[in-house]
């Protein structure tokens, strides 16, 4: 990355090495299993250069949100050290491509990998190939520029604040925010959790506003016009081509779906109340506990759920509304590989699906891990 100048942020992260021909791991469909993909179950790092290390062999440091990016590389942020890390799922080699390991916050910075990151929680690529990073502790949205590597504040001014509507959300103030994802128009939702708000910035003028929330901690209603509703707590949010959004309500304890264009939200999972309860049977009735992140994924029209104080990933089907677990006992703990429901985890954060393989971030284990046999 010190060669930024001469190369754009999109071909750095991209680049690979023929010399590395290390196959992916081949597992039969047929049965479910779950396997190490990054990290060594101890927190660290390891310098790895421009080539990258052995990702089963590198350690990782509490990594939070997780996505595929360009390459169709895995993509996931180290809460604590701010770094973004990228692993090629072709070679098994993981490399850093943004964060110092310090954290901070640097309003613009044109070195990536020299710009601190204040306890990134999610990352997200637009079609453009920019790299989007929600900070937690700097209350603010950066985006990465695919074709320089220009860091730039998109959202938030980095102080902890509930205001900025109908302005510039440069000039915004955010409050802990925690979750981003894009809608089918390429506009920004924002989970700004510390104001119990939905936020979204317009992808045409740049302006943000309130889409749902009012700042009250209070549950919502099963169902209710996005606008003057209460949220309790909106910690984590995908979407899914069809403009619908799905919201985790951390502190409510349920899943939410978002009709934008429609102005409507509708309780889809969870009752509220805290728990571990409802597997083999209709979402609407289960129990979580505080969860923590979500993935829609359309190979099989499914919502994978983190309950992430349960220690477990869910999968809820839109189409029969059956929720189960595919993840974890229930049980804190670091693994073993192998049978997923044999697999302790320990307060995972972050989840998505490429290729019928889930990809989950175990956190407090200091893995990634991934699931096959589910699809």
């Amino acid at each position: 990355m010190a060669n930024t100048s001469r190369r754009s942020f999109l071909q750095t992260v991209a680049v690979t090495s023929a010399a590395f021909s290390i196959p992916r791991i081949a597992i039969s469909q047929q049965n479910w299993e779950v396997y190490t993909v990054a990290g060594t179950g101890l927190a660290g790092y390891e310098y790895e250069g421009r080539q990258g290390l052995i990702a089963t062999e590198t350690p990782v440091n509490n990594p939070y949100g997780v996505v595929i990016g360009p390459g169709d590389d895995l993509y996931f942020c180290e809460v604590d050290t701010g770094r973004t890390r990228r692993l090629n799922l072709t070679t098994n080699r993981l490399t850093t491509i943004a964060g110092n390991g310090e954290t901070g916050y640097i309003h613009e910075s044109r070195r990536p990998l020299e710009t601190s990151f204040n306890a990134p929680h999610e990352i997200r690529w637009d079609e453009q190939g920019n790299l989007y990073i929600v900070e937690r502790d700097s209350h603010s949205v950066r985006r990465i520029a695919a074709q320089t590597g220009l860091v730039t504040t998109l959202a938030g001014n980095g102080e902890p604040g509930d205001g900025g509507d109908g302005r510039s959300a440069v000039l915004s103030q955010l409050n802990r925010p925690h979750s981003i994802a894009f809608d089918s128009n390429g506009n920004l939702l924002i989970c700004d959790i510390g104001n119990h708000r939905l936020r979204i910035v317009e992808r045409e003028t740049g302006i943000i506003r309130t889409l749902s929330g009012t700042g009250e901690r209070i549950r919502p209603p099963d169902a209710a016009p996005l606008e003057g509703t209460p949220l309790f707590g909106p910690r984590s949010i995908d979407t899914d081509p069809s403009g619908n959004a799905y919201l985790v309500l951390r502190e409510g304890n349920a899943i939410y779906q978002v009709d934008i264009e429609g102005n409507r939200l509708q309780r889809i999972a969870g009752t509220g109340e805290q728990g571990y309860t409802g597997d083999g049977g209709p979402a609407i009735n289960c129990t979580f506990n505080g969860p923590k992140g979500i993935a829609y994924s359309r190979q099989d029209h499914c919502l994978y759920i983190v309950d992430t104080e349960n220690h477990v990933i869910r999968r809820m089907s839109l189409a029969t509304g059956i929720i189960d677990t595919v993840l974890g006992n229930g049980e804190r703990g670091d693994g073993p590989d192998g049978d997923p429901l044999n697999c302790m985890t320990d307060r995972p954060h972050g989840v998505c699906v490429h290729e019928s393989i889930v990809y989950v971030t175990d956190s407090e284990s200091h893995r990634v891990r991934a699931i096959s046999g589910l699809m």
